[in-house]
């Protein structure tokens, strides 16, 4: 698909998905703006030098006048809001933070989007965390956000807020609410699936800290960009604002199986090390999506398996590990 005369900003560019996002939209012709605070250590754009073909604007999502410059300037027609403090176990050490960046960095970037007049679409990402526990699975876009936690609570409220933003100003923006996502490029490696690559990259057994019974809906970071993309896509249709989307495969898998599946594709005799007893502090159980609302409005399906998602990103991690390690 051409993206030729499109101007799309990312808002977490630097990050694992924002990333894949990125590098996407290039492949496709578009003129992509990023937004940088900081520079980390490992970026999947910097490593494979598609930073360098972004327009790179200096910024923070704290300060509403620059966002709206940018839009301003660059004349962004797309928006991308991807940024977010992402981590679980971080949220539940310094919620301020977390808020600041979840919260009130998604509606500094959707006044800025109101007061910007190229600005055509914008897709905010919430996340499957925003439904918080429920008995009745798997969740559907109508089912209550009821978090309890400090991450969960950040993407329900930035969730809200953007759907308030088209409510009541005609915003053309919608919602994403995807499950777990992997891939290459994912240099959290409190994650699963990259500490598990790392693992096996280091010959050493990998760390399951739950019992390893907790159930989680993946999708591979391609599947993850398409539904990006055809979210945005979709908001030419004036009946898709203020919409949330699900996106995820349509089943949970146990934690223990996710690893046990790396380590087959991997070809490893490693066997896993079970540490923990139970479901870590400040997580949910069990959790899975149902799709069908954007594959019955928008036509998105996943295409990657389990096991040929997680054989591409073992692939990725065995080629890029000893030049990230050695960094």
């Amino acid at each position: 698909m051409s993206r030729r005369g499109e101007v799309a900003f990312v808002t977490g560019a630097y990050g694992f998905i924002g990333g894949h996002l990125t590098q996407r939209l290039l492949a496709e012709g578009a003129e992509v703006v990023i937004l940088r605070r900081d520079r980390p250590a490992h970026s999947l754009i910097v490593l494979e030098d598609s930073e360098s073909r972004c327009s790179v604007a200096e910024g923070d999502l704290s300060d509403h006048q620059s966002l709206l410059r940018v839009l301003n300037e660059y004349g962004v027609t797309t928006v991308f809001h991807l940024a977010a403090q992402a981590i679980v176990a971080v949220a539940n050490r310094s919620p301020l933070s977390t808020f600041e960046t979840n919260i009130r960095g998604t509606y500094n970037l959707l006044e800025a989007a109101r007061l910007a007049p190229t600005v055509e679409r914008i897709v905010v990402a919430s996340s499957d965390k925003a439904y918080g526990q429920h008995e009745d699975l798997p969740y559907r876009e109508d089912a209550k956000l009821q978090p309890t936690f400090p991450y969960d609570t950040s993407k329900a409220a930035a969730d809200l807020v953007a759907r308030s933003y088209a409510e009541t100003y005609g915003l053309p923006v919608a919602v994403t609410r995807l499950a777990n996502v992997y891939g290459g490029g994912d240099f959290n490696f409190s994650r699963l699936v990259p500490e598990t690559a790392r693992a096996i990259h280091a010959g050493e057994a990998p760390v399951i800290r739950s019992d390893g019974s907790p159930e989680r809906d993946f999708i591979y970071a391609d599947d993850a960009v398409d539904a990006y993309l055809t979210i945005a896509d979709g908001l030419k249709d004036p009946a898709n604002i203020g919409l949330a989307f699900n996106a995820g495969a349509g089943r949970p898998w146990p934690v223990l199986e996710m690893v046990q599946t790396m380590l087959d594709v991997a070809g490893s005799s490693l066997e896993p090390d079970v540490r923990g007893t139970g479901i870590p502090d400040g997580e949910i159980d069990r959790q899975y999506l149902d799709s069908s609302l954007i594959e019955e409005r928008l036509g998105w399906t996943p295409s990657w398996s389990l096991t040929d998602g997680l054989a591409a990103t073992w692939q990725w991690y065995e080629r890029a590990l000893p030049e990230v390690l050695a960094a």
